[in-house]
């Protein structure tokens, strides 16, 4: 079975800006949930394990009818938010370099103008959802919008960087203020899985 990725801080390092209370819901409750979800879903039908767990994503065709959609929504519930924990860090944040910076500053002009242009996005979120910087197989860059517990995968990008716009992400300290909220994500934001991620 899958295991639950640990997580790279202590529930309290990310304070201010998102509370201990938040974070541990959010790991030991949504996350947990979704795990536990897949994993019974793909032991009833069969699934050996085998894959790491992105690379689910290249297989769903073994699975079909109600499951697959239940499989789909609750593998993204634990893959979007393994990369959520990978975007953000209380210490040693990294910040965008190398060639991830070249090709945003060249899409987007700089690094303040990606910043802004990446925050619009999030604010068209109707309902839940997150906002990603993802890869295409050319290494061609894009901000992409998922609902819900999609994933760029499903679409055969590699996403790079997220933040996380269900409610359960933010409203215990920011209520409805979403601005508020992105504003101080990039406060915490930690681009050194991206970077990686990129340059392999």
């Amino acid at each position: 079975m899958y295991k639950q990725m640990p997580l790279p801080f202590l529930y309290q390092d990310l304070e201010p800006y998102i509370d201990t209370h938040t974070i541990g819901l959010h790991y030991n409750k949504h996350q947990k949930n979704y795990l536990k979800n897949l994993n019974e879903l793909l032991i009833k039908n069969n699934f050996d394990f085998t894959y790491p767990i992105e690379e689910v994503y290249n297989h769903l065709y073994d699975f079909n009818g109600k499951d697959l959609k239940d499989i789909i929504f609750n593998l993204g519930g634990v893959v979007n938010h393994n990369l959520y924990w990978e975007s953000i860090s209380p210490k040693n944040k990294e910040k965008l370099k190398g060639n991830l910076l070249d090709s945003i500053n060249k899409k987007y002009g700089s690094f303040d103008e990606f910043k802004k242009t990446f925050i619009e996005y999030a604010l068209k979120i109707k309902g839940s959802g997150y906002t990603f910087l993802v890869m295409n197989e050319r290494k061609n860059i894009e901000i992409m919008n998922m609902q819900n517990q999609d994933s760029p995968y499903l679409f055969k990008f590699t996403p790079l960087f997220v933040v996380d716009l269900w409610e359960h992400a933010y409203y215990i300290n920011y209520e409805s203020y979403k601005q508020n909220y992105l504003d101080n994500f990039f406060e915490i934001a930690n681009f050194a899985y991206a970077n990686k991620i990129y340059n392999e």
